[in-house]
């Protein structure tokens, strides 16, 4: 097994319904079926949908056979009132506990450590919670908050404006604050390219471009804080933007002579960067495949 497939096992939360993809929930879902039963399955992570979308989600189940595969696992985004959103969603999962789908792990925002606790004593403790996070002011402060909440933090890495996009600064404050105290997270926005580059920031044909951060990036930059990595290498990880200075075998990922075995990224997805959403699925592949660093159209191992 490639150590990429150690890497990105699962790890590739789909929102096809957020921009800049925008899907309808029909192709949307007719997406993730496909992607499921595909060769490039065992990166596939979570359906991400909006709880007040659920009702459609539900039309859309009745269309799509997904008894006899293995069950779809979902992700909701709750909004204000907790407890309205976590009654629909129970409500949700005892309607389709035997119907092929588990929306098992929600995610919500938080600006506050008072809305932080407000959360963990809303959201039922069983479930997996990524409170998203900004991304600039006294983010230690914030993490150390979701980790007494005994929940997880998400980090927002762009979106379809320049000015959604961090520093690189701040966000290896917050990549910092997560591996220092031990609280597994997730990224989304601008994330479906592989590594840092100048990308459109829409699918339309007049799109404004700007600075992305690649999934890649992300995923070495935390495993080699981890690792014990200086901050400024680490900054180096983060905006490194060549393809040749990542290589990848059966044994590890090596950036630039530095080495992260398959233990070690293994434990940095335990502990470290969950998963990531991306409203592509096959954009993140693809680049993969370009690099030279996944062979064409891997099958699940």
């Amino acid at each position: 097994m490639n150590a990429i497939q150690t890497l990105l096992r699962e790890s590739i939360d789909y929102a096809g319904l957020f921009p800049p993809a925008e899907l309808d929930m029909h192709a949307a879902v007719g997406n993730y079926a496909r992607y499921a039963a595909g060769p490039w399955a065992w990166a596939l992570g979570r359906f991400i949908v909006p709880v007040s979308r659920l009702e459609e989600l539900e039309i859309e189940l009745g269309r799509i056979p997904v008894s006899g595969q293995p069950p779809w696992r979902g992700a909701a985004l709750l909004g204000a009132d907790l407890q309205i959103d976590v009654e629909l969603l129970e409500r949700f999962n005892r309607r389709h506990q035997n119907a092929g789908l588990l929306i098992d792990t929600v995610e919500v925002k938080a600006t506050s450590e008072r809305r932080v606790g407000e959360i963990a004593a809303g959201v039922p403790s069983g479930w997996p919670t990524y409170i998203e996070l900004p991304h600039a002011g006294d983010q230690r402060s914030l993490v150390q908050a979701v980790r007494d909440s005994g929940r997880r933090a998400k980090v927002r890495t762009g979106g379809v404006t320049p000015e959604a996009f961090p520093e690189s600064r701040d966000l290896l404050q917050f990549l910092r604050a997560a591996v220092e105290l031990a609280v597994p997270f997730k990224a989304t926005a601008g994330l479906h390219h592989a590594l840092r580059a100048t990308y459109r920031l829409t699918y339309a044909e007049n799109s404004p471009r700007g600075i992305m951060f690649g999934f890649l990036n992300l995923m070495l930059a935390v495993a080699f804080l981890q690792m014990g990595m200086d901050e400024v290498e680490v900054t180096q990880v983060l905006e490194e933007g060549d393809p040749e200075s990542i290589q990848a075998d059966s044994v590890g990922i090596a950036w630039r002579g530095r080495h992260l075995d398959r233990t070690a990224l293994s434990e940095s997805r335990r502990m470290g960067m969950i998963s990531f959403g991306s409203c592509s699925f096959t954009e993140p592949m693809e680049d993969l495949e370009a690099m030279g660093l996944l062979a064409p159209g891997v099958p699940q191992p």
